[in-house]
């Protein structure tokens, strides 16, 4: 990395739950396949989800529940893995070490009742700790209070605060600054007109992204399309997570080797 650039010199590109959402190339999500794959194409870095059963073994999973409607925090690890998620150490084991990983933390509800200790994140802390050792790494939570924990746990590692889907930029903006945190990653929604806030209620790109660079954070923007990729690019954004990691590697290559 570039000092202490969590994205190096960047623009890096992320794989968003491996080659991407969904399935995308015959290759379904968050399968060992997807991120295996992503990282034969050469990404920088993939997304993981991140969630934990009921007997604490970390699986990689998007949803708080199965196909079924079975949730993981009410099953056992190998329940989970025999129903076909991923288990968490599986990937890491496989998972060629120069490729980053941003371990997107979904915490639960019960983690309301637990000990900061005994928290998810408390669970992922030590195995992101681990793997910062030996690739660039990050947590990243839309919980702040998961990542508060993930810095007392693990605070060499650095940290991103997740917005959702048309989350007001602003506000995301000003809370990234006053967090402990080094990246901020909104979703691509929140970063053009929407439904909360019009056109013009919105600062324009660069000015969004400069004022994230002077408030000492990196910009990480997720799920934008390729257009949209571009445009952020041409905003300085440090990092982007992608769907369908083929197409985008396959359009903004070039983009790409001048933006660095």
């Amino acid at each position: 990395m570039d000092g202490n650039r969590v994205f190096g010199s960047g623009p890096a590109l992320l794989g968003h739950r491996g080659l991407g959402r969904g399935i995308v190339d015959g290759i379904a999500e968050n399968t060992l396949d997807s991120f295996l794959r992503a990282a034969e194409l050469g990404i920088d870095w993939v997304e993981v989800d991140v969630r934990r059963t009921s007997d604490d073994r970390l699986v990689v999973a998007h949803n708080p529940a199965n196909a079924d409607g079975v949730f993981y925090a009410d099953i056992t690890g190998t329940e989970a893995t025999g129903d076909g998620a991923l288990d968490l150490n599986e990937l890491l084991e496989a998972l060629p070490a120069g490729v980053g990983i941003d371990f997107d933390v979904k915490t639960s509800m019960e983690d309301a009742t637990r000990a900061r200790a005994e928290t998810t994140m408390a669970r992922l802390a030590n195995v992101a700790a681990r793997e910062a050792r030996r690739r660039p790494t990050l947590i990243s939570s839309f919980d702040s209070g998961a990542l508060d924990i993930a810095k007392e746990l693990a605070p060499r590692v650095p940290r991103g605060l997740l917005t959702w889907v048309e989350f007001p930029i602003g506000q995301a903006v000003a809370m990234a600054g006053h967090l402990d945190v080094q990246v901020l990653a909104p979703h691509w929604g929140s970063l053009r007109p929407n439904d909360k806030e019009p056109m013009e209620l919105q600062r324009p790109l660069e000015y969004v992204v400069d004022t994230v660079h002077a408030s000492g954070r990196e910009f990480l923007a997720w799920c934008p399309t390729v257009k949209f990729a571009q445009q952020l690019l041409d905003a300085g954004v440090d990092a982007l997570c992608v769907n369908n990691v083929p197409k985008v590697l396959a359009e903004l290559s070039g983009e790409l080797v001048q933006a660095v």
